[in-house]
């Protein structure tokens, strides 16, 4: 199939580069480009904007919206006169193509990469999507870890394009129906803006460093509770009971409860972060009726960062897949000596930046469900968010072999892609916990019903939103996990490095 990509020849960047390395790694494409001058529409001092901004946040300055030179673009294969199979639109200047087909790209309804500065600018989330012939092919609602600074939530959705377009060719990243579309808003960029921003910028970075220096940031917490009632599965909201706080001696936080039942006591493991070492560990407490039995205890270590204790009992032993994102695997381990003696058993996954890894069994095969970061090509790789590209693996069994979905990845939504618990079956709906990072990591609770799971697919609707507020005092929200008669959530919390000075209360 002969693919022709349309691009504004003004203004290439390295996020081009990537698409174009990335389609011609395919066997079935044949890529030309096609880049003439495009309208000068980039709002006036965008590029200043993005200066102040990389000199106030040290960015880097070969993102995906890093302008390439002549050399770069001479090298990219241009029309030979042939007319191509599909033209994927870039910048929204393809009127007519005859029978061709044509994929159009576009950002909240409005074409070209503009549309999705100007979304960012007026503090939406941003939706791109391809349609073709009106129709929907594919669409993503782009997500960051770095809300506020303008240029580098650019780049992420720049980079999270080339995923959407990529994944468009193996029916990937399907459409997304859980939350209302905003009209993109054509935002003009004055010298007036640019001043009241960089203002903006400058306060905000003194703001930060002055509380970095006055409180342990960041810095999460496990909430628990006995369950004497509905769960928040089915109450879709908190309990009027409130939860009470698993403690922490403010030199570390836990987050990331998962809890297991073993030979009739519960246990709870948690992501243990020492803030001297900023390097999380595995550790586990026990529980009794009344609740925690002393402090949690480290179990497991690596020499890299670890989180998200996945833990499950099966064929007679306990086993454990904690996120290694770290380390570019899912691994898989078991337990010789529970709840501690954790030895690696297998990789299962390799080669992948991958958040949350979460297991589920669903008719006879097994699934590992969580969200990846970076763009399939050797173009760079550091940027596109960790939590809006949902990725799919299955097998026969929980130790493998694991195969990737080919429609990977099936979903990208910064408000629903993220696991956040164990996937739950309950009357016969399959319940699945997931993060809404759309207005920040961690923001909120989700419990998504998946619709469909197997080698064709993935869908998912919308049941309910579970916010942080007075019944659980922070503004973050991100697990939710629940056995042996407890239920556990964990979220954001505000910890002096001085308590004696008493600057702020603990809890925000």
């Amino acid at each position: 199939m002969l693919v022709r990509l349309r691009l504004d020849g003004r203004r290439p960047r390295f996020w081009h580069a990537a698409l174009i390395d990335s389609l011609a790694r395919r066997p079935d494409c044949r890529i030309e480009v096609d880049a003439p001058p495009g309208s000068d529409d980039w709002p006036h001092h965008a590029d200043r904007l993005f200066r102040i901004e990389a000199l106030f946040h040290g960015l880097p300055r070969n993102g995906p919206a890093a302008p390439l030179d002549d050399t770069a673009t001479a090298a990219w294969p241009r029309p030979t006169g042939q007319t191509p199979d599909l033209v994927v639109d870039l910048c929204g200047d393809v009127v007519e193509a005859g029978e061709t087909r044509v994929w159009r790209l576009a950002y909240n309804g409005q074409p070209g990469e503009v549309a999705l500065l100007t979304s960012l600018l007026a503090g939406r989330v941003p939706l791109a999507s391809l349609t073709e012939d009106g129709c929907t092919i594919c669409e993503a609602r782009l997500g960051t870890e770095v809300r506020g600074v303008v240029q580098t939530m650019f780049e992420d959705g720049l980079a999270r394009t080339v995923t959407m377009i990529a994944a468009a060719f193996d029916g990937g990243a399907t459409a997304i129906s859980t939350m209302p579309q905003e009209p993109a808003a054509r935002t003009h960029l004055t010298t007036a803006d640019l001043g009241r921003r960089a203002l903006r910028i400058a306060a905000r970075n003194t703001l930060q460093r002055l509380y970095r220096l006055g409180y342990r940031s960041p810095h999460w917490r496990t909430g628990w509770r006995r369950l004497d009632g509905p769960d928040l599965l089915a109450l879709g909201e908190h309990p009027e009971s409130g939860w009470r706080e698993l403690p922490d001696d403010g030199r570390r936080f836990y987050a990331d409860p998962f809890p297991i039942v073993h030979e009739g006591r519960c246990w709870l493991f948690v992501e243990d972060f020492p803030h001297a070492t900023a390097k999380g560990v595995i550790s586990v407490v026990a529980f009794d009726e009344a609740g925690p039995v002393g402090i949690p205890v480290p179990v497991l270590e690596t020499p890299h960062h670890l989180s998200y204790p996945f833990v499950f009992e099966r064929d007679g032993a306990v086993w454990m897949v904690p996120e290694s994102c770290a380390a570019g695997t899912i691994d898989l381990y078991r337990a010789t000596d529970f709840p501690s003696g954790w030895i690696k058993h297998a990789t299962l996954v390799s080669g992948v930046a991958a958040s949350d890894p979460t297991l589920f069994e669903h008719e006879g095969r097994w699934w590992i469900l969580a969200t990846v970061r970076g763009v399939p090509t050797t173009a760079p790789l550091g940027h596109g968010s960790y939590s809006d590209a949902l990725h799919l693996w299955s097998a026969p069994d929980f130790r493998g072999p694991w195969i990737p979905h080919k429609a990977n990845p099936v979903l990208i939504d910064i408000a629903s892609a993220r696991p956040a618990g164990r996937v739950v079956v309950r009357d016969g709906r399959i319940i699945r916990p997931v993060q809404d990072c759309s207005r920040g990591y961690g923001a909120a609770l989700r419990l998504m019903r998946i619709d469909r799971l197997d080698d064709g697919g993935f869908a998912q609707s919308f049941l309910s939103r579970i916010e942080a507020g007075p019944l659980w005092p922070g503004s973050r929200i991100h697990t939710l996990n629940t056995a042996g008669g407890f239920e556990f959530i964990d979220g954001s919390a505000r910890v002096p490095r001085f308590p004696a000075l008493g600057l702020l209360p603990r809890l925000t």
